[in-house]
């Protein structure tokens, strides 16, 4: 089953229960899947279907993070909208295993210490290995305590 069928069906249901926020935000999840799916003029693999439910997590969590703290309806919309969003993304890296791979890469790079210079090297290499399933600002800062 694919992704724009999973969200169909979960849009049904929510709107049978009346959840209208549920209903609103995978309705918001399959239109953007839809189009995605249009722009690319075929049927989107499971990778970049993935990538269209990451892609609106992470624009959620910019718009919770510039909402001022006195709109608490937005907040709570924001918040609703993660939970829901997050049941259709995978299950994300944490630290550990994030650290585990930097480790592998920078040994099979043969770098001991690593340096700023080093950093882009390193990034080409890693990034590959943790797309869709690591938050790159995460890679990002735990690269960089390895450069300390």
């Amino acid at each position: 089953m694919s992704k724009i069928d999973e969200v169909r069906s979960d849009m049904v249901k929510a709107m049978k229960a009346g959840e209208k926020n549920t209903k609103d935000t995978l309705s918001l999840l399959l239109a953007a899947l839809k189009n995605k799916a249009i722009d690319k003029r075929s049927d989107l693999t499971p990778e970049e279907e993935i990538q269209v439910v990451l892609k609106e997590i992470k624009q959620t969590k910019e718009t919770l993070e510039l909402t001022p703290a006195d709109r608490n309806d937005i907040l709570e919309e924001c918040r609703h909208r993660l939970a829901v969003l997050e049941q259709y993304a995978p299950k994300m890296m944490d630290a550990d295993e994030i650290e585990t791979i930097i480790s592998a890469t920078l040994a099979e790079l043969g770098i001991d210490a690593p340096t700023g210079k080093d950093k882009g090297r390193i990034m080409k290499t890693l990034m590959p290995k943790v797309k869709g399933k690591a938050d790159g600002k995460l890679v990002n800062e735990l690269l960089t305590k390895h450069m300390n």
